[in-house]
């Protein structure tokens, strides 16, 4: 890392958080080496620090102070996030202003920048607990099937590959309309929604509510059953807080990669429950999930079932979806390791070969189908680029990155 020339402000003490970065260059697929990274004070526009990215396209770790971390675990607290901004600089590649990235103590914020010919600044608003936003207009949580209009087409619940989020109310036809991959849409909710220094049961309650409303949205075709082109808003007040480009937490990513195939529902329904929830404080609603609440109630030792139990009802259950459309195979339903064989291993090194052809730290392979110690470190430098635990060991979460990245790069081509 380089020499930190952090100013220290009085305000600024308390704590430390980690910030990340990764870089990608969108016209090609391949990251961004040799970007310079700087961080910058806001407040009077210094360079704290600056950096390259590497070979990977990604920053060492920057250590930058942070408020106590007691702010975020109680209410009515000061900020309980510092802010900086980011600026990306690439020849010829455009800027890539980010302002406003948010650092907790004692998290890993995670930015990743696309460098294109067209990149806009990027303004990340506060999130939904410090800020002011809409509170959600109460609906039912289980809609009503089939519709008059016949828009449900879906025969199951589903996690798409993509999202297109419409970053404004549905009336708005101004609006931008963003195409996401799923997960990182539910992590950028997450990161938006709640702080990423709570318990890890409050955050796995959350992002299971999270998960749920959105997966309710797509499998009733609530919005293009109504004649619009996107599957989701950004409006708190309708749906789910979304900002195009924001920071994102590593304590939120490790939880959406875990959990992010499951969705809440009861027995004898099939669609997911249309989970709502609100602060707890400004806007308390019974039936609702307490953002809070939810964080008081892990800090008593309650399990993230308990507490969503504790909110929905004792009846509620955790189902997984049926498949996961765009993905070319479906997770074998055990991890891939040093002495598996078969189809399932051959598909793997098949995907890893040709995003090599992208990303060259990544070591050709022999598609033989035999997990061997070569498969194994493809695995580990694939997991180092995409933020994944380095265990060489094809789980749940690499499986589906693989497969999504696999999908990216074929797009490309």
């Amino acid at each position: 890392m380089s020499g930190n020339k952090i100013f220290i402000r009085s305000n600024y003490l308390g704590g430390t958080g980690l910030f990340e970065m990764s870089t990608y260059l969108t016209n090609i697929g391949k990251p961004a080496e040799g970007a310079t990274v700087s961080i910058i004070n806001p407040d009077n526009n210094e360079v704290i620090d600056e950096v390259k990215t590497d070979a990977l396209g990604q920053i060492p770790p920057i250590i930058l102070p942070a408020p106590p971390l007691e702010y975020s675990m109680e209410y009515d607290m000061p900020r309980p996030f510092n802010q900086y901004n980011v600026k990306v600089t690439l020849p010829d590649y455009n800027d890539a202003n980010i302002n406003n990235v948010q650092i907790y103590p004692d998290t890993i914020a995670i930015q990743q920048v696309s460098l294109t010919p067209k990149f806009e600044d990027i303004n990340i608003p506060y999130p939904v607990l410090f800020g002011d936003f809409p509170p959600k207009i109460p609906e039912s949580e289980v809609k009503k099937l089939p519709f008059p209009t016949g828009q449900v087409v879906l025969p199951q619940p589903v996690v798409p590959s993509v999202i297109v989020v419409h970053a404004g109310v549905p009336e708005d036809a101004s609006a931008p309309n963003y195409t996401v991959d799923f997960k990182d849409y539910i992590k950028n909710v997450a990161s938006s929604e709640i702080y990423a220094t709570w318990p890890m049961e409050a955050l796995k309650a959350n992002i299971h509510a999270m998960l749920s409303f959105t997966l309710n949205r797509v499998y009733t075709e609530w919005y293009r059953g109504k004649g619009y082109n996107f599957t989701i808003t950004n409006s708190t007040a309708y749906d789910q807080a979304f900002s195009f480009g924001r920071n994102i937490f590593q304590e939120v990513s490790d939880v959406v990669d875990e959990i992010f195939t499951s969705y809440i529902t009861r027995p004898d329904i099939k669609q997911p429950l249309l989970t709502q929830y609100s602060d707890g404080r400004r806007v308390k609603r019974d039936g609702w999930l307490s953002q809070w609440g939810s964080k008081e109630l892990a800090d008593q030792g309650y399990t993230a079932m308990q507490i969503l139990k504790n909110y929905y009802g004792d009846d509620i259950i955790i189902k997984q979806a049926d498949k996961v459309e765009g993905v070319p195979v479906s997770y074998p339903g055990a991890p891939l390791n040093i002495g598996s064989s078969g189809e399932n291993v051959r598909v793997i090194q098949e995907q890893l070969n040709a995003i090599s052809n992208n990303y060259p730290l990544i070591q050709k392979l022999i598609e033989d189908g035999v997990y061997g110690a070569k498969t194994a470190e493809s695995v580990k430098v694939f997991q180092k680029i995409f933020k994944l635990p380095q265990t060489g060991v094809v789980d749940l979460p690499t499986w589906y990155k693989i497969s999504d990245v696999f999908v990216a790069v074929k797009k490309l081509a």
